[in-house]
């Protein structure tokens, strides 16, 4: 065989042999195909949640004391005692601070030692008086004397009249010497001691703050829009309120997880803050366990409706598309995309104003493993709400 005839059969069997490997890959990798097929993915889904709720919308505010004195004195002397400990609850009536009560009673014995004096030329001359009277109808005496007398007479009584308003004066000026509380409270910081003076001139000298505590106010600001929504609700009847008719608040202060304090408004500004836009509303709360002190921060909810039947889901199944929310259904194993309208976060659950209802089921966990919707899945049903299956009124934020 020759050279030639060699070279050509073993290159012959060189392409032959490269199209045998090329075959075998082929059907390796078909083979390999058909054994990769993924199975569908696995999700969890659960039905979505029918109950009724009660909206509530949370403001932000601030513990006030219902009634706030300012203690001053309204005479002038030295402090001669101090009758309370700072921070103290005082009774109405208590005496807190009592002025250098000596000059004061001496001013009291003088005028009534005046009005005695007073009364005594009174009677005088009212019995001259009378006896000119007498004398007069006789002729015994001239009409001018007895005019005297009468004239006399007169002028002693306004002196008595006079003498007793100085004594009363001066009784007064004796009873501030010890000052009040004009209200029942809990008293602050004592800004003078004893032996300091003090005057009762102008605005008089700060001597303490008592604060009332049985109730207390909190104050919060409604924006305008929640504010015309109420009005709204109150035309239609439909705002909440409670026994006495009032429109019932919860509470909650920085302690607190949730709104345990109950209380009604009751007042609402007679104008909005152009500046802001907002309403000051003041409710009203029990404080007879002494749980609030004035000045603390409160959070505060109002019912933003009344209550009805909402569609809730969880915010883990909601996904976005640019401007669009939307979940994933499933239908006999096969995830569907669900565009919806979402409303407020009630109690951990979202509310759904559009888009589903009662007995679809929506994936909650595993929705990153669907790419495209109508892919089919392998659905385990779980429960959407499991720390809470009751209904009522919830919160929301």
């Amino acid at each position: 065989m020759k050279t030639d005839d060699r070279l050509e059969i073993r290159v012959l069997a060189a392409v032959v042999l490269a199209l045998g490997m090329l075959v075998g890959a082929g059907c390796n990798s078909q083979a390999d195909g058909v054994e990769q097929t993924p199975p569908p993915p696995r999700v969890s889904v659960a039905d979505v949640v029918v109950r009724d709720v009660q909206l509530w919308d949370t403001f932000t505010g601030r513990i006030e004391a219902v009634e706030t004195v300012e203690l001053r004195p309204r005479v002038n002397g030295y402090i001669e005692r101090i009758n309370f400990h700072e921070g103290q609850e005082v009774a109405k009536g208590d005496v807190l601070f009592v002025i250098d009560q000596r000059p004061y009673r001496t001013e009291l014995n003088r005028a009534e030692a005046e009005l005695g004096r007073a009364r005594t030329r009174a009677e005088l001359t009212r019995t001259e008086a009378a006896r000119a009277e007498k004398l007069a109808e006789s002729q015994a005496i001239s009409l001018e004397e007895l005019d005297q007398r009468r004239a006399a007479a007169a002028q002693a009584e306004a002196d008595v009249h006079t003498a007793r308003t100085a004594v009363e004066a001066a009784q007064l000026n004796l009873e501030f010497t010890e000052v009040r509380a004009p209200i029942a409270g809990r008293a602050g910081r004592a800004q003078v001691t004893v032996g300091n003076l003090v005057t009762g001139q102008g605005n008089g000298t700060p001597l303490t703050t008592i604060v009332s505590l049985d109730r207390v106010h909190v104050h919060f600001f409604a924006d305008e829009h929640a504010y015309l929504r109420y009005e709204a609700m109150a035309r239609a009847g439909d705002l909440p309120s409670s026994r006495n008719g009032a429109t019932p608040v919860r509470v909650g202060l920085a302690s607190d997880a949730d709104y345990p304090h109950l209380g009604t408004v009751d007042f609402v500004d007679n104008r909005l803050d152009a500046a802001t836009g907002t309403i000051l509303v003041r409710a009203s709360l029990d404080n007879a366990n002494r749980t609030f002190v004035p000045g603390m921060f409160a959070r505060v909810q109002m019912p933003g409706s009344g209550t009805f039947s909402a569609v809730l889901i969880d915010d883990k199944a909601v996904l976005t598309d640019q401007d669009r929310k939307y979940v994933y259904v499933v239908e006999d194993g096969v995830a569907h995309r669900r565009d919806i309208q979402l409303g407020r976060t009630v109690d951990g659950l979202r509310v759904v104003d559009s888009g589903l209802s009662e007995g679809d089921l929506v994936v909650v966990n595993g929705v990153q493993r669907i790419f495209f919707p109508g892919m089919p899945v392998d659905a385990e049903t779980v429960a959407m709400d499991p720390a809470n299956d009751t209904a009522g009124a919830l919160s929301s934020r």
